[in-house]
């Protein structure tokens, strides 16, 4: 393990850390030549912000401390630190490995609004289409009529507005046919549905960490184990995903490279070529989600992802695409884009839940759709606008929070500083905003605790006041808490 790659463990299927690669990612946060104190500190900030996975075996003590330049004294003084707070556990013969504290892991289930005078910034959705919506439904009403004299069951989609979404592939560069078009009931379903058909409970999944909670939600059902990589402010560690993919095999990826839930990140051409060659050795499934796909808010572009594996190389990539973003998400109209085997395959398992989507639905999304670069010429500013003066609130209010602004989609990844989010997303609610943590979007539930995801989706004047609620709220989620956010009876490291 020297060498600092990511190996396959023996304790139950779980990953170890080499320590060089380790030594990088500490010293990173820890400082060149950590006391034990720091250390140890490192690696349980490493493990809050899923840069290391949770059950991950970390080096022996003597790799470790060659690997940073310490003494093996240091090094096991850190690690009986992550014991004694339970961050570590250790077992004769197996080493050591990345735990949680008992208690520290949060329902992953979304808290619900009630209440007129409650602010969600918890749905990153926007919902100013009013005009465009009512002029689609209006001249959806012939199409309406027509359709009415047919018995409405539409298993794959119908086929007009099928035609309309691979020509719509086609324009970017993805040449599609309709038949490789399965419309279905949202995105979630599209990725449901391809989850469903190409993985078994106890498969291994490639997942991003952070990643979108109700996808990781359906990985949980199913009982697949996850493989999480992390994407970070610098976004994608591509060795590390070609690390992973050889090391555990894992049957499938799932993956949001445009505009990234929740971290806004936007990955190069060049990596999502690699990642392409990385699955095609090992026979990994790509199950990439494009739903947030059109929402560039700075000009930042890339295209599709499965137009750049080369000839006969896009076999085993899966698209999934929806309205609900760049458009409503009321609508419910999302879909997914395969070869046509796999499309049949998915349209069998379809119909055993629901026979068909909503033909209303589909005429006012095909309507939508012939507008669809005026609308978002018209959507786009309002959300840069939105972004930007969120972003200003929060600076005025919080100076010492920190994020990146991301290129395009629709929410700001927040770091608190300290591990305070879901008793801060508590204390919001009291005070009518509601708010999800970061612990919603870890592969691991219980991480990412000093994080919040605050969608930029809402009015302006809403979401300032909303930053207003949150700031009214600190004292009272903190105050539950111990010293510096640490729960009561926890430790707190000092570096």
């Amino acid at each position: 393990m020297g060498d600092g790659t990511v190996v396959r463990s023996v304790d139950g299927g779980g990953r170890g850390l080499g320590g060089r690669r380790l030594g990088t990612l500490v010293t990173g946060v820890a400082g060149e030549r950590p006391g034990y104190r720091a250390l140890a500190q490192g690696v349980r900030t490493l493990l809050l912000d899923g840069r290391i996975a949770l059950h991950t075996r970390l080096p022996a003590e003597r790799e470790f401390a060659a690997s940073l330049g310490v003494s093996r004294a240091t090094v096991t003084a850190a690690y009986d630190l992550l014991r004694e707070s339970g961050y570590a556990r250790s077992r004769r013969g197996a080493g050591t490995w990345t735990e949680l504290p008992e208690g520290a892991r949060p329902t992953v289930v979304a808290t619900p609004a009630a209440g007129d005078d409650v602010i969600d910034l918890a749905v990153a959705a926007p919902g100013f289409l009013e005009d465009e919506l009512s002029a689609a439904y209006a001249a959806a009403a012939p199409d309406v009529a027509r359709h009415a004299v047919t018995n409405g069951y539409h298993p794959y989609g119908l086929p007009e507005l099928r035609a309309q979404i691979a020509e719509r592939y086609t324009r970017r560069g993805l040449p599609t046919l309709p038949e490789q078009i399965l419309v279905t009931t949202g995105a979630q379903q599209a990725v449901s549905l391809t989850l469903t058909l190409l993985g078994r409970p106890g498969d291994r999944i490639l997942v991003e960490n952070p990643s979108y909670a109700n996808a990781l939600s359906v990985i949980r059902q199913l009982g697949m184990r996850t493989a999480p990589v992390p994407v970070t402010e610098d976004g994608w560690d591509v060795d590390l995903i070609g690390a992973t993919l050889r090391q555990s095999a894992p049957r499938l990826a799932y993956l949001i490279p445009d505009f990234q839930n929740p971290t806004g990140r936007l990955m190069p051409s060049e990596q999502r070529r690699q990642i392409i060659a990385a699955a095609r050795a090992t026979g990994t499934w790509l199950v990439i989600d494009e739903t947030i796909a059109d929402i560039a808010l700075d000009g930042a572009t890339e295209p599709p992802f499965a137009s750049l594996a080369p000839p006969g190389g896009g076999e085993q990539i899966v698209t999934v695409g929806s309205l609900s973003k760049g458009h409503w998400s009321g609508l419910r109209v999302g879909w997914v884009r395969a070869g046509t085997r796999l499309i049949t395959e998915l349209t069998m398992l379809r119909v055993t839940a629901d026979m068909s989507g909503s033909v209303l639905d589909q005429l006012v999304a095909g309507r939508l759709l012939m507008r669809e670069e005026a609308i978002l010429r018209g959507r786009i500013p309002v959300l840069r606008e939105r972004r930007d003066r969120l972003a200003e609130a929060l600076g005025r209010e919080f100076p010492d929070w920190r994020w990146q602004v991301p290129p395009g989609g629709l929410s700001l990844w927040v770091d608190l500083g300290r591990p305070i989010a879901s008793a801060l997303g508590r204390a919001a609610l009291r005070r009518g905003v509601r708010i999800e943590g970061g612990s919603r979007f870890g592969a691991d539930p219980g991480t990412f605790e000093h994080r919040l995801r605050v969608p930029y989706v809402q009015p302006v004047e809403v979401a300032e006041e909303a930053v207003r609620r949150i700031a009214a709220s600190i004292d009272d989620a903190v105050g539950g808490l111990g010293w510096a956010g640490e729960e009561p009876g926890r430790p707190h490291w000092v570096a």
